[in-house]
């Protein structure tokens, strides 16, 4: 059997991956774009998307990944409900990409844009995992507007639960940071920030034992490590700021990441380390991790694409 050749191959279907559809092909590169898990990405979890450009009123999350995949399809984009579970990436200007869909079928291209996301680490406990869009959530800058003057609490002790925390006690009436350990792993000047703040309550050796409430968060067990001293307060929102996890294990080995995985691009642009092979979104960004700026570098990584097919085009007529 013939094994099918395209030209721009979209491995994942968040607004990185429907982003790059739409621009690569409007430049008529006949993206084909392959969901993954989680059709949508993470935006489709949430329920109220309210920073996200040019809806005024807001929108939910995946009313918007709908309207971003018939915005692709509009314009010849083909997108397939299926995995790439395997790839052997090209080291040749103007090489071949080989990637398996599903463990069954295999399929050539001459172009790849990865935007395969990340995965926000969670407790693993039931009652968070139930209450997930019900008051608990893993990112304070989307989610915690909607927690104006009230009482929250976040998870975590690096720089990212600091930040956030700071950032939350701005909007909301008191914030209690629990941090597993006896110290925060966050830099001193993020300790200092969150320490300086009169409505952050920070509690060491503390973990969560549940999430109190049916339909929606109402409040949080928590237990002491140390002294196994139960407590509980009274919350409406419960931010999860222990890390994420990029979705790139099938990419090891063939593309250069940093230590937690996240892929490596070059300089300002979504080129990696093998030429024709772009990496945009979550998967390469572990700083802001929006959708605003996961669908800008989707846009960068299908003008990316094209000029790089542009070049190997020349070279070959040349």
């Amino acid at each position: 059997m013939a094994v099918e050749r395209i030209k721009c191959l979209i491995i994942g279907s968040g607004p990185a991956g429907y982003t790059a559809a739409i621009y690569a092909s409007r430049a008529d590169l006949k993206p084909v774009v392959y969901t993954g898990m989680e059709p949508g990405g993470q935006l489709t979890t949430t329920t109220e998307v309210d920073n996200f450009p040019g809806y005024p009123e807001g929108i939910d999350g995946p009313t918007m990944m709908v309207q971003l995949q018939q915005q692709a399809e509009r314009f010849g984009t083909e997108v397939r409900i299926g995995m790439i579970t395997n790839v052997e990436f090209s080291s040749e200007e103007g090489g071949i990409h080989k990637a398996t869909v599903d463990n069954t079928t295999e399929i050539e291209a001459e172009s790849v844009i990865i935007s395969t996301g990340a995965t926000a680490r969670y407790l693993g406990l039931p009652s968070e995992q139930r209450l997930r869009g019900g008051g608990v959530s893993a990112c304070a800058v989307c989610d915690g507007f909607f927690y104006k003057n009230q009482r929250v609490a976040i998870v975590g002790g690096g720089d990212t639960a600091a930040e956030e925390a700071t950032y939350l006690a701005n909007i909301c009436e008191h914030v209690t940071m629990l941090v597993r350990k006896d110290e925060m792993r966050a830099s001193k000047a993020m300790q200092h920030r969150v320490n300086s703040r009169k409505n952050i309550t920070v509690l060491y050796n503390t973990e969560v034992e549940e999430v109190v409430g049916e339909q929606v968060v109402e409040g949080l067990k928590m237990i002491n490590n140390q002294t196994k001293e139960v407590s509980e307060i009274e919350i409406t929102g419960l931010f999860i700021a222990i890390g994420h996890k990029p979705n790139t294990d099938i990419f090891k080995g063939q593309l250069e990441m940093d230590e937690t995985g996240y892929i490596l691009t070059d300089g300002k642009s979504t080129k990696t380390g093998k030429p024709g092979v772009f990496a945009s979104g979550d998967v390469q960004d572990k700083e802001y991790r929006q959708a605003i700026t996961a669908a800008g570098t989707g846009c960068m990584a299908a003008l990316d694409a094209e000029r790089y097919l542009a070049s190997v085009e020349e070279k070959v007529e040349a």
